[in-house]
This record gives C-alpha cells, structure tokens and sequence, in this order.
C-alpha cells in the first residue's frame, strides 16, 4: 500500500451576510499534519456560485485574495492565526475559514485537487460550454503561470489610469518586473473582431510613457491571441479569407505599436521565462 501522509485541510469560504449564515466555499488550504511551511492553496476559477449569491460581490479582491495569502505562506510558515486575523480584517467575516479537517493523502497536490472537487467546484452538468474568444486566453494565460509556480507573484489586473489618465477603464491582466523591465500579459481575442485589439495599440503609446514616468521602468507588453488557425471558418473559402484578414490586421496593428505577440500555444515557453526571471 503506498505511504499515505497524514494532512489537514481548511476550507475557505464567502458569506455575504454573516446573519444569515448563507456561504459557498471559494478554497481549500491544504498541509501537511506538523508542517506549517509545507501548505498549498487553491481558490476557485469558476465564481458563479458567488454572483449567484451576491451579484455585487468584489471578485477582483477575491482573487486577489488568494494571491495575498499565498504571500504570508511564502514569507513566514502557514499558521492559520495570522491569516485569519488578515482575512478578517479586510473582509469583516464575509469570508472565513473553517476549522481543521484531517485526511490521508498519497500526493498533496492531487490530493488539494481532490478537496477542491469535493468541496468548491461547481457540479458539472453534462457538458460545459466550450469557453471562447477572451476568456479562453486569459484561462489558458492563468493556467500556464500557474503551472509554473509564478501567478501568485504577479499583479492582476494593472490599472492602465496608474500610467495613463484618470478615468481610463482599461486593466492589463497581468504582469511582472524582473529588474528594470516591466513585462505585462493582456488576452485579447481576435475572434469575431478586432476592436480590442485596436484599443491595446491606442493605448500602448501611453502605457509605455507612463511606465516610464512612473515606474522609472522600460515596459515590455504582450498580447496574448488565438492560433489563426482556430479563428478560420474551415469549410468556408470566403469567410475563412476574411476571418484570417481581419486576424492579420489585428496583429499587424498591434505590432506596429511595438506589442509582442504570441499565439496560446507560446504560453507555456511565456510562463517558463517568467519563472526564470522570477528566479522560482
């Protein structure tokens, strides 16, 4: 029988009204029994049950959230007192963690996989719908950073009015700085139209000033497209003709305001530099 390590794990969960009591589990903070530093956190991708339960709800500090105790994982152990006390005092017990649950597991991570099924995801109803388009890309852009140990390292969603103006609604979805360079990650989807990307290389100009001024830095931007193999209507000569224009033009667009851009299936090579430079 494979050598099972003895582990505890505590749910993580939002309550948009205390009073009520009502919650849906968000995460799963996952150790090994007598090993405080030996923690894995996971929190949800999917956030509809929280929009179901509170359509105001901030996912964006949700999210962030994870990030941030990852952070006090890394910087010190994973005493559940301290993480606590942070958790309550940015969201006033709209999220709380349970008490430690004991289990056996053969690995850690496919065991952290395994809580996360049991506990947080949604059930899954025949099949999902194939997510497209933006979506797509930044799930792929966040799966890839993950798998290389970096995502939680990085800034989400980049205020583009820190550099720009106030009032610019735009946010880069993520980025880096391994030095003197800023390296900044943005999906954008050239299936359907290209007005996203029109709107990246509109703003790249400002973006890279702004950077400058503010940051003392030089900012290196990506955007991250489909393969044009995926955006081409096969079968059909003359919308696959104008699908690959319009995908040429995005780039081309892009490009000329000196933005890299790479495809999803460079992701990985993308996450694998990030790491490096990171020194993870």
């Amino acid at each position: 029988m494979p050598h099972r390590l003895p582990c505890e794990f505590f749910l993580i969960r939002y309550v948009p009204d205390p009073v009520k009591g009502e919650f849906t589990n968000i995460g799963v903070l996952l150790r090994e029994a007598g090993r405080p530093d030996a923690a894995h956190l996971r929190f949800t991708r999917d956030w509809s049950r929280v929009r179901c339960m509170d359509a105001d709800a901030d996912i964006s500090m949700l999210e962030a959230l994870e990030g941030e105790i990852a952070t006090r994982m890394r910087l010190g152990t994973a005493d559940t007192k301290p993480v606590l006390a942070m958790i309550e005092d940015t969201f006033s017990n709209s999220v709380q963690m349970t008490e430690p649950r004991a289990c056996l597991a053969e690995n850690v991570v496919a065991e952290l996989e395994l809580l996360m099924k049991m506990y947080v995801e949604p059930l899954k109803v025949k099949q999902d719908r194939r997510r497209t388009g933006r979506a797509a890309i930044a799930v792929a852009m966040r799966t890839q950073f993950e798998r290389a140990g970096v995502w939680a390292l990085m800034r989400k969603r980049i205020a583009a009015s820190l550099y720009t103006r106030p009032g610019d609604p735009m946010k880069i979805d993520c980025g880096y700085r391994p030095n003197g360079v800023i390296k900044m990650f943005h999906a954008v989807s050239l299936e359907g139209d290209v007005e996203a990307a029109k709107v990246l290389a509109w703003s790249a100009p400002r973006l890279y000033e702004g950077v400058q001024r503010v940051e003392g830095a030089t900012l290196e931007l990506t955007a991250v497209v489909e393969s044009l193999r995926s955006v081409s209507d096969e079968g059909k000569e003359d919308l696959q003709d104008e699908s690959t224009e319009r995908y040429r033009f995005g780039v081309e667009t892009m490009e000329t305001q000196q933005i890299r851009v790479i495809t999803m299936n460079d992701l990985a090579r993308a996450a694998e530099t990030a790491r490096i430079d990171l020194r993870m």
